[in-house]
Formats: structure tokens, sequence, C-alpha cells
């Protein structure tokens, strides 16, 4: 059996556990083999893990229309940089994407890319106004793979019940920004002691709570006697309250899955002391108790992905005052090793329970097959370093948004090589003895 590349040594992880050690045979845009053969390249990577590719089911990719923040190929290649081999960019662009033309349109200009794969998610209303609905079953058709008003909050609760009325009939999930606009107000930062110091508008917890809860008597009111069963899937979770909710939902039958993001994971509300808008987020970063509580809902599983929420600016956007600059940071090329190193290597969070909602999780949520490593599995996969140590080094972002709030952090589990379907869409100087580059 002859294949395309093998890698001697690998360490095999994956959400389900670790498999040991094996000399992985890709061709065909499927694993051959788990134990050697002939190949074309073949790369010794021992030391080194192979896992599943990530998929971050939400991303801001910025086009059409805000290129000049990012794009298509400066995001892919930022995602495939990261390990992730799919990535779910949102709607709310410059149009909003809400039909089915303009779904094709990105999935076919993504492909011609070749990075990381392209499922794009459609508004739920058109022009994410939160009137009329999107034509779900179009969208659907075109290959979207969510509906979503991200970027602003669904204020209309009989709007909300008939889309997800309307999507449970396409097997869609409907994916919500659950903040309460009138809590909300005008917030910069999360409300409390640090925001009372400063003199800063605060959005309170309560805001994401409270929209929370009625979020879910709407899907508890669609749910009943509907032969398809509605799918509500919570965005960027940031409130230990916002998830006992969720939990109460799942305990009482409710179809509610959740996302929460490297930043609410590893930074809390006092880095605004500072007053860099850098931390800048929406929701705000918050309290450390909410840090825990969420730490401990993505081990149990009642949060179920990790979502990146990467959202590029300009650098002009991000230098204004905490009033001005917007909301939002990148961190596609540094999300694995952020988690990784601060989860697993410092708290001893378990590894394969970390690549699961890397990997199965949002696949999951997608209604999309799982890779695991097993022979004819495909081979969208990433290898990563556990050893080594490097900063985080915004300067050498293949996004265009070239700034963080971890930069200088030293980390580990960095991608070296990322394959979708068994293509090289990234390759780093550890793998082929060149500067990292994607390929």
């Amino acid at each position: 059996m002859k294949g395309e590349i093998l890698l001697k040594n690998a360490k095999l992880v994956d959400g389900r556990g670790e498999h040991g050690q094996a000399d992985v045979l890709i061709g065909e845009g499927r694993i051959l083999s788990l134990s050697g053969g002939e190949a074309q390249k073949v790369l010794d990577v021992a030391g080194m893990v192979l896992s599943p590719g990530f998929l971050d089911p939400h991303a801001h990719l910025r086009e059409p229309g805000q290129e000049v923040k990012e794009d298509l190929r400066s995001g892919l290649t930022a995602a495939a940089r990261g390990g992730y081999t799919d990535v779910v960019s949102m709607p709310n662009t410059t149009p909003v994407v809400d039909s089915a033309e303009m779904v094709r349109a990105l999935k076919k200009k993504a492909a011609q890319i070749g990075q990381a794969r392209l499922h794009p998610a459609a508004a739920l209303t058109q022009g994410q106004e939160g009137k009329t609905l999107s034509e779900a079953r179009l969208l659907r058709e075109a290959g979207a793979a969510m509906l979503t008003d991200d970027g602003r909050t669904n204020e209309d609760a009989g709007v909300l019940a008939l889309g997800l009325r309307y999507a449970a009939s396409w097997g869609l999930v409907v994916a919500v920004h659950a903040e309460d606009a009138g809590l909300r107000r005008g917030g910069v930062m999360h409300e409390g002691e640090v925001s009372y110091r400063l003199g800063l508008p605060g959005n309170p917890g309560y805001a994401e709570s409270a929209r929370i809860a009625r979020d879910l008597e709407v899907l508890r009111y669609v749910n009943e006697g509907l032969a398809a069963q509605p799918h509500l899937h919570i965005q960027h979770l940031s409130t230990k309250r916002g998830l006992e909710l969720v939990r109460q939902a799942r305990r009482d039958g409710l179809r509610v899955s959740t996302e929460v993001t490297p930043h609410h994971l590893t930074l809390t509300h006092e880095r605004l002391e500072s007053l860099n808008p850098l931390y800048k987020v929406a929701p705000p970063l918050r309290t450390q108790a909410d840090v825990e509580a969420l730490v401990e809902g993505l081990l149990d599983g009642s949060i179920e992905c990790i979502g990146t929420d990467h959202a590029p600016h300009t650098a002009d956007e991000k230098e204004l005052d905490l009033l001005r600059a917007p909301f939002g940071i990148p961190s596609l090329e540094v999300c694995w090793p952020l988690l990784y190193t601060e989860l697993v290597e410092k708290r001893g969070f378990p590894l394969a329970v970390l690549l699961e909602r890397f990997t199965d999780g949002p696949r999951r949520i997608l209604g999309l097959a799982p890779i695991h490593l097993e022979e004819g599995a495909e081979a969208s996969l990433v290898l990563w370093s556990p050893d080594e140590e490097r900063p985080v080094d915004p300067k050498c972002f293949a996004s265009k948004a070239r700034f963080s709030p971890w930069a200088g952090w030293v980390l580990r589990g960095w991608p070296t090589l990322t394959l979708v379907e068994g293509r090289v869409v990234f390759a780093s100087a550890h793998t082929l003895g060149k500067e990292p580059r994607p390929i």
C-alpha cells in the first residue's frame, strides 16, 4: 500500500482518549493505515501528537464588505495555522449573508482558496433586522451551517419562536447572542467593582442570564407538539448563572447546546484596570467565579464546544479608547496552544476532553460525523507539539488583525502540520525545516 504522507512515530489522541504510537499512512484523503507503508513523503514526528482537525463553530471572517479587517484567504489561512480544518463564519458582514446565492458564493471562493474548509452561517432574519425570517430551506440546500443573527440579539420572542420552528423543519440549529439589550445598555465591560471604580458603563451578568432564560422558555414553547425537535445553540457563554440555566434546560430534555471562548476561560474583568481596549469583548470578560464555573461546565459536558469568536479589527480601531473601540479579538491562531497550556498543562484538565470540545463536540452540534483516528477515517488532521514553547507574537499572525491580549504569553501545543482531506494546508518549521508557512 502506497500513500502520499507517512507520519512515523505519531502519538494518537482524539476525543475518545489516547491510542498509543503509530506510523500513520495518509492517501486518497483518508487514513490508509496505522502500521506504516510506503509514501511519497516520510516525516518522523516522534514527540508530537496527531489529532483530528479542529472545528470552530463561531468566527468572524468579515467577507464580504469588511475585507480591510479580514478576508476569506487571511482568515482561513489563520485557521489552518491554528489547527482548524473547518470554520463556521458568522453572517454579520456587509451585506449580511442572508441568501442562498451568498452562501454558495462564499463556499465556492473558500474552496478555491484551499485552506481550512468554510461552513457559512446564514442570518436567521433578513438583514439581521429581527423582523422577517430568512429562507431556511434554500439556505440549507445552499450549504448554510446554522442560522444566527449573531452580532445582534433577537429582541422579538415571537420571531425567534417562528425561526426555531422553521429551522427545525430543515435540520438547522439556531444560534443566539444572548444578551438583554435593556440590561446591557451601553456597557463596555462587566458591571462590578472594577467598572464602578473606573467609572465605565457596565454590562451585568444578568443581561446574559435574563436573555438565556427567555430564549429557553421560547424553546420550551416551540418544542411542545413539534415533530422535529428544535435546537437552540447559545453562543459565547460567559456567566455561571447562564450555565446553571442551560444545565436545567438540558435536564428537562430541551435540545440546547452552548460554547465558550478562549478569552472567557483565561481572562477576567480585572484586566480592564489597564483601560486597554484589547480586553473589550462582547459579552465582556467576567469574574474569576464565572471562569471557574465555565471550566467546570467544559469538563462535565454542559458546555459542548469551544468557539473562538475570532473577531478581527484594524489596529487603528482597537487603539481607540474603551468607549469607542470595537468589541472583539482575534484568536484562531492561538486558541489551541492557549487552552492546552492554561487548562491541560497548568490545571490538569483531561487532554481527551479538551480535544473532544474542539472536534466531536462542535461537529455533533452541526450534525457532522466525528473524525476519529482509525483506518479509513477522513484525513483532516492536526499534528501539534506538546513540548515546544514559544511566546505569542501577533506580528507573525496570518490574520490581518495582528494584536492579542495574550501577546508575550509563553505557550505549548503549537500546531505544526494541518491536513484537510489529506492535503497539507499548513506546515511549520518543525516539520519541513523551513519558515512556518501555509502550503
